[in-house]
């Protein structure tokens, strides 16, 4: 440890990288019951902490080497660091970056003056073409962690958090891929305040950490998710393991919802969006309190990184509530028939739904998709499922279902020969508790539904598309209900969407 003390206080790194702050996360810990600060290396003018390691390794190249330029592999931060550092330098910079990277990253390697190389889907790929670059051109390869210099730049963030943090601190939380952020932080952090214990934290489908410290050596996983692309490795690295294994207190892994659900503590307490990567230890940090009854603890999770691409957002605020127990996907079964939507509704007492999709398809009993808003208490799912059974209902829990949150909830639906008269509207009605439940009661028991969409997207309206099976000889008393429900409302029976692919 000593060595890498000397490393970490000698480091060159603040000629590009800034001492990012430790901000308390007020709402996360009075939700939790422990104190939560966060380490905002998604701060960094990279948005990530990378930069600290590449600009340390490549500060003490020789004017040689530095001449010949350096290649680095990496799923995007990294490739930031040493562009930035090669640009401050004055060096050549190469980046082979997996074609599964985030565009948001490699445009801003391309920004920094790297020149980027897209190959293979994994770190690992990218890393054994670099290295088939490395033979044939010369170039320095700068490891993403694998190596003395860059695990000493990274470990300036342990460094910060003992001077930073003057107060009691229990637990630090630390996301890890390769491990050199990790491996860096314990050599310091172990050594100046060996009673701080230190959690790694892996995403569940790419835990080379934890299958390492299992069998007591390296292990190569045969694939890795993509999600947390930031830790997609297959293999902890060499260095950081032998340090890691002797230093860490333990390590978690989370799942793609439970990450989701922790970019979304860190904006309720930050107005940020950190990468799936960079809430990795906010979601450790969540699990960890709860498998172990903590209360009254000092935590402190590291954020590092922020490089997240726009249109991972949908997924990522659809999938929050699942991984923070605050909404359970339903498939039930009810009779076909009016009113049954109103009883089952009725069934769930004050619950919000938050989903609901229905198709007819015969006309003996309905299944619906459903989603609905429980208490964050741990059996809150389970109590929903009792008392909905208690009630007479057949259903299905599909919240750990992957099929069924990522693809069957876009598919309820179809043609239905069977169905007759049925008219299309698109409603609009004020996002509030009882809403739905109003339009329910309006409907009441006279016209069947035979189609059936909504899904709360957080905004000030909710939005339904209903089909309704209305007799010619009923549409005026229809136009009355319309007139009383006092929504807003477009008739869309003649839609092309829906004639293409729901139409009867």
């Amino acid at each position: 440890m000593e060595k890498y003390v000397k490393e970490i206080l000698s480091a060159k790194v603040y000629d590009v990288a800034i001492e990012t702050p430790i901000h308390k996360a007020a709402v996360l810990s009075r939700r939790i019951g422990n104190e939560v600060f966060l380490k905002r290396e998604d701060m960094q003018p990279i948005y990530s902490f990378k930069l600290r390691g590449a600009y340390n390794k490549m500060s003490k190249l020789t004017p040689e080497a530095a001449r010949r330029g350096v290649i680095a592999a990496s799923a995007g931060n990294h490739a930031q660091g040493v562009a930035l550092a090669g640009t401050k330098l004055g060096i050549k910079t190469v980046i082979v970056m997996p074609v599964t990277t985030p565009r948001i990253k490699t445009d801003a390697v391309k920004n920094l003056g790297g020149n980027v190389i897209l190959f293979g889907d994994t770190y690992n790929d990218a890393a054994t073409h670099a290295m088939t670059l490395v033979e044939k051109k010369g170039y320095t390869f700068v490891h993403a962690f694998d190596d003395a210099a860059v695990i000493a730049g990274q470990g300036t963030v342990g460094l910060e958090i003992i001077r930073q943090h003057r107060g009691p601190l229990d637990v630090i939380f630390v996301p890890v891929g390769g491990g050199g952020l990790m491996a860096g932080m314990a050599a310091y952090i172990k050594y100046m305040r060996p009673e701080i214990k230190l959690i790694a934290v892996e995403a569940e489908d790419s835990a080379c950490l934890q299958a390492a410290m299992a069998s007591g050596r390296r292990v190569k996983l045969s694939q890795v998710g993509l999600f947390a692309d930031g830790v997609a490795v297959n293999q902890v690295g060499k260095e950081p393991f032998r340090v890691m294994r002797k230093l860490i207190d333990g390590v978690v892994t989370v799942t793609t919802d439970e990450i989701c659900a922790a970019i979304k503590d860190v904006f309720d307490d930050t107005r940020a969006i950190t990468e799936p990567a960079g809430a990795l230890s906010i979601a450790g940090l969540k699990k960890y309190v709860r498998e172990n009854s903590l209360k009254g603890a000092a935590l402190l999770a590291v954020v590092t990184g922020s490089n997240v691409n726009f249109d991972r957002l949908r997924h990522i605020s659809e999938r929050a509530e699942l991984g923070e127990c605050r909404e359970a996907v339903l498939a039930v079964t009810i009779d076909e028939k009016p009113g049954s939507f109103r009883r089952f509704s009725s069934a769930l007492g004050r619950r919000n739904v938050t989903e609901f999709n229905y198709r007819y398809g015969d006309s003996q009993l309905a299944r619906i998709f459903v989603g609905v808003e429980i208490q964050d208490t741990g059996d809150g799912r389970q109590v929903l499922l009792r008392d909905l059974t208690e009630k007479g209902f057949q259903v299905k829990d599909l919240s750990d279902n992957e099929v069924a949150k990522l693809h069957i909830r876009h598919m309820v639906g179809g043609r239905s020969p069977e169905v007759q008269n049925e008219l299309v509207y698109r409603f609009e009605f004020p996002e509030r508790p009882g809403a739905l439940m109003k339009f329910l009661d309006l409907l009441g028991q006279r016209w069947n539904i035979s189609m059936f969409h909504y899904r709360n997207h957080g905004a000030a309206y909710g939005r339904v598309l209903i089909g309704i099976q209305v007799p010619e000889n009923e549409k005026k008393q229809f136009q009355e209900f319309l007139r009383l429900i006092a929504y807003r409302y477009w008739e869309e029976t003649d839609n092309a969407a829906y004639q293409t692919f729901l139409a009867p």
